[in-house]
């Protein structure tokens, strides 16, 4: 009964002592995207060439998105 009492006890007192911070930061969708990019699996570098392809497509619409605006200044 009394070692009953003790274990009880210590679980309740390992239920109140203060929990750990995570600190583990979590990647992004790209930097994820950006390391399966340089793995040695397949399909690994058609990852790649569609974060290229994106990033162009995103920097043209950037480019238009200037251009339209310098005429209606």
């Amino acid at each position: 009964m009394r070692y009953a009492i003790v274990v009880l006890a210590l679980l309740l007192a390992c239920g109140c002592a203060p929990k750990k911070a995570e600190t583990k930061a979590q990647l992004t969708e790209r930097q994820r995207d950006s390391v399966l990019a340089t793995e040695p699996l397949p399909g690994a570098s058609t990852v790649g060439a569609a974060m290229k392809a994106s990033d162009k497509a995103a920097a043209d619409a950037a480019k238009m998105n200037a251009q339209v605006d310098s005429l209606t200044h």
